[in-house]
């Protein structure tokens, strides 16, 4: 079996871990969600769930009015995080395979979303790995946009 490194010696990603002062802070998306589109995606231990993650990301950096929120509290039943969900502009649902557990995530709780994308229908193959292609992440994210736009 291959040795991994757990910490000390652990790669850096570009754009990943940097100094404090250089964070992009993020809109709150508990008292702006009105004014938000509002992101909720997979982070699957797969292949598709860490592009859906990543396109989160990608969004939630690059797009204007866009903020990625966390869907493991809308799970756990947290009335803050359901009601950001509920208030949210445009509600986006970021899916890594079809089981589809982002969607259904919301929908347990009552809410409906305004836009859901499964990544492994935009042929992205889902393997049992934390890799994935950037251009994948690069052409899903802007999909997303062009559709988003055409929503009311």
């Amino acid at each position: 079996m291959k040795e991994r490194k757990v910490f000390a010696g652990y790669p850096q990603k570009k754009g990943g871990i940097m100094d404090k002062e250089k964070w992009q802070l993020l809109p709150s998306c508990g008292k702006e969600a009105e004014g938000l589109d509002i992101i909720l995606a997979c982070d699957g231990a797969s292949s598709v769930g860490q592009v859906g993650h990543e396109v989160a990301v990608k969004l939630t950096k690059e797009v204007e009015g866009a903020r990625m929120c966390c869907i493991t509290a809308v799970g756990a039943g947290s009335q803050p995080h359901i009601e950001i969900a509920r208030k949210a502009r445009k509600l986006i649902i970021i899916n890594g395979c079809p089981l589809e557990c982002a969607s259904k995530v919301v929908r347990n709780v009552g809410v409906e979303p305004s836009y859901e994308i499964t990544i492994s229908k935009e042929e992205v193959d889902k393997v049992p790995t934390l890799d994935y292609k950037k251009e994948d992440v690069d052409r899903i994210s802007n999909h997303i946009v062009d559709e988003v736009k055409k929503l009311k």
